[in-house]
């Protein structure tokens, strides 16, 4: 049998390219993202790579449409086998505005993002006593970042997140795997500068897959950024500093 999989984020990025490397495998998988005309042109690579595919319209801010998919996609396919929830964005904390709604936008896109995505399959996990729940978190869950405190504030959340639901999953056989990607060449990165031991998406797609093969609560890479987060942690703020942008 096919394994049934959900991404959020899927329309560009590691959530796109994951579900061409699950369509390989034939896997039946659900699209979900706020572009449909995107998730249409890669429903279509999906099929042509010898997956099936379903597209659904959704912001995983909302909480009841991101459900409706879920429930929508797990009648069609009878049932789940893993939900990736990759939905995230970054951005500037833009602090001096005196407006949160920057901030804002981007704690909830990825926080209320990974629980609307991931919730709402678990009752049926837990009652077939199997599943996969993957949580893209980021290396900047490990680190003090200036400019970007939401963002990594938001990952830090949605990592040991993961590692308390694991504790209460785990009983019924459901595996629960965070990612903690460094830089990725996509186009959420594209308008970075400096960005060290940057990685091609397929190269970290690859290593993702195969972290959730093994099982792996948390996988950290590339492993040269897993290096440096000890040193990273103890760098003075000043320097820190310097890899932000103001």
């Amino acid at each position: 049998m096919s394994k049934r999989i959900f991404i959020s984020g899927a329309s560009s990025g590691i959530g796109e390219h994951l579900a061409y490397a699950y369509a390989k495998r034939g896997a039946n998988i659900g699209l979900a993202a706020r572009r449909t005309e995107l998730l249409e042109k890669i429903a279509a690579s999906c099929r042509d790579f010898g997956g099936k595919a379903h597209i659904y319209q959704v912001d995983a801010k909302e909480r009841l449409a991101t459900k409706e998919a879920a429930d929508d996609f797990m009648q069609k396919v009878g049932g789940i086998d893993m939900v990736i929830a990759n939905a995230g964005i970054g951005g500037h904390d833009d602090l001096m505005s005196g407006d949160s709604s920057a901030i804002n936008n981007i704690i909830e896109t990825n926080v209320l993002g990974v629980t609307n995505t991931l919730i709402p399959f678990i009752p049926i996990m837990k009652e077939q006593k199997s599943g996969v729940l993957v949580n893209v978190s980021s290396v900047a869950s490990f680190l003090r970042i200036a400019y970007h405190g939401g963002y990594a504030g938001a990952k830090v959340n949605i990592r040991l997140m993961a590692d308390s639901w694991r504790l209460t999953l785990t009983k019924y056989n459901i595996q629960v795997t965070t990612i903690c990607p460094g830089f990725i060449k996509t186009p959420m990165t594209a308008e970075l500068k400096g960005m060290p031991f940057l990685l091609p998406v397929d190269t970290a797609v690859e290593k993702i897959v195969s972290a959730i093969d093994r099982g792996k609560k948390t996988f950290v890479f590339p492993w040269q950024m897993k290096m440096m987060i000890p040193l990273l942690r103890v760098m003075p703020d000043r320097l820190l500093r310097m890899f932000g942008s103001n």
